[in-house]
């Protein structure tokens, strides 16, 4: 998979030092690079741009306002050399925020957010899920086959070496010998997100979520440093 890019800074070098930056990383391909939101504006007009690196301060137009402006906006990487636009960034859902100089390694991990993002994404648009909601699978307990309703699963728990999976009719959760990758990959994944190492849920039985936490009924399920904006983007895509 690739991510089309364009860059939008008013100085020449950090232009030349952010395509460097882009250059090394091969699911990146630069389709603009950019003096001023308004020669961004026209790339934007003209091509399919799935994230643009964005500086703030520039002559003009801020990097803020134009992204306000924007009707629809790509993916968006904020680069610049001033700290106190952070919490307006992420206000206006920037995938990362980046302090100028930018290391390869701190570019590199932004950069890799975009991608998991854009993923993420796809596989939620896919027209062709492996079962929906309204199916069921069947998998071992003990010496039985056992069916399970994809629709009644509230969540699934790993550990060690099998799963619990959890029904919204069934007082005791399903238990079987599987690791919890293989139960993701029998799950629409419309509906259901890995939220942390040991645990997936389904997004339509979530009740609440306070402090980095999923309330299921009375379960408590962690969600993950990494999954929380993850976790938010999604949430806010179904609604």
């Amino acid at each position: 998979m690739k991510l089309t890019c364009i860059i939008v800074d008013d100085e020449s070098l950090a232009r030349k030092l952010m395509e460097e930056n882009i250059r090394h990383l091969p699911f990146l391909e630069i389709v603009g690079i950019c003096k001023n939101p308004f020669e961004a504006m026209q790339v934007l007009q003209e091509k399919t741009v799935d994230l643009m690196f964005l500086d703030i301060q520039m002559p003009g137009m801020l990097g803020t306002q134009f992204l306000q402006s924007l009707r629809t906006k790509p993916m968006v990487i904020m680069v610049t050399a001033y700290s106190n636009y952070a919490v307006e960034g992420f206000e206006l859902d920037v995938i990362d925020y980046l302090m100028k100089p930018v290391s390869v390694e701190r570019f590199t991990k932004a950069a890799m957010k975009a991608l998991e993002e854009k993923q993420k994404l796809m596989a939620l648009q896919s027209p062709e899920p492996k079962i929906t909601d309204e199916d069921a699978f069947f998998v071992h307990v003990e010496y039985a086959l056992v069916k399970v309703p994809v629709k009644e699963i509230s969540h699934v728990e790993s550990m060690k070496d099998y799963v619990k999976i959890f029904l919204t009719t069934a007082k005791k959760p399903v238990i079987t010998k599987s690791t919890l990758k293989a139960i993701e990959e029998k799950l629409p994944s419309q509906k259901f997100m890995r939220v942390h190492k040991s645990f997936i849920v389904h997004l339509d039985k979530i009740d609440s979520i306070r402090s980095q936490t999923i309330f299921i009924g009375p379960h408590e399920i962690p969600v993950s440093d990494t999954q929380v904006e993850a976790l938010m983007r999604v949430l806010n895509h179904i609604r």
